[in-house]
């Protein structure tokens, strides 16, 4: 049975992508930071769809714990065919000149540090094996830069470079990387930014019907499941009401 590992899986696009895939039969490994959300998602997966769950407990800014926890899973589970690089997060949103450097640190080491780690730790496997699919999720902040975004955008910028510099790198080995950039999105993605703060983040989706994690979710699922000589390497995702990142049609 195919094996999908997916980052970040407590919450937002990584739970609704261990859902959508859990229902497809797909054995998984999820990682997140909270092990008591990780135990409730796993109890209630393997109930409802009859597959198995590895579930594991670190911070992927953690290279430490990425490499002694996620290097040493059972062999078995190293045949990992779907690697989702999913957890990340925004912030703060100020002013560069007035930017808070632990929420800066915080993103950096998430959002390129982390999926770097948990990326480095699968890679071989999957070139031993010589196939796989790795999905990025960036976001259209890695696209354009917008005010006070400055270093979470630089950080989702890396992603799409990363991104690009794996599709080159495992090419010879027949292994699929597909970037994921998703706009407006309602998940705890705004509540995180405003630290807790939920009129501002609901604010964000104000006159909009912005995309839901199940969306991100069906996206990813589709592209893998496009025959082998088929890879989807770039995607730009919004929700009708935005055509890019400055741009929305709020009602």
């Amino acid at each position: 049975m195919a094996i999908i590992l997916i980052t970040g899986a407590t919450a937002g696009f990584g739970k609704a992508c261990a859902e959508k895939y859990a229902a497809a039969g797909y054995n998984l490994i999820l990682t997140g930071r909270r092990a008591e959300r990780l135990k409730t998602l796993q109890t209630t997966l393997e109930a409802q769809h009859g597959i198995k769950i590895l579930p594991l407990a670190f911070d992927v800014r953690d290279q430490e714990a990425v490499a002694k926890v996620l290097g040493n899973i059972p062999l078995a589970w190293q045949a990992i065919d779907i690697l989702v690089n999913n957890a990340g997060g925004a912030n703060g949103l100020s002013p560069i000149q007035e930017g808070d450097v632990e929420d800066w640190n915080t993103m950096i080491d998430t959002n390129i540090k982390g999926l770097l780690y948990v990326s480095r730790v699968v890679m071989p496997w999957m070139v031993a094996r010589q196939q796989g699919h790795i999905f990025n999720i960036g976001s259209i902040a890695g696209k354009q830069v917008y005010a006070k975004g400055n270093v979470y955008c630089a950080t989702k910028a890396a992603v799409d470079a990363i991104s690009q510099g794996m599709r080159i790198d495992l090419l010879p080995y027949g292994i699929k990387v597909t970037g994921v950039h998703p706009g407006a999105a309602e998940t705890e993605f705004s509540l995180v930014r405003f630290k807790g703060d939920a009129q501002k983040a609901a604010d964000v989706y104000k006159g909009l019907t912005p995309l839901t994690a199940e969306d991100i979710a069906d996206i990813i699922f589709y592209c893998s499941q496009l025959p082998r000589h088929v890879c989807i390497n770039d995607l730009v995702v919004t929700p009708l009401q935005q055509a890019n990142a400055f741009y929305y049609d709020r009602k």
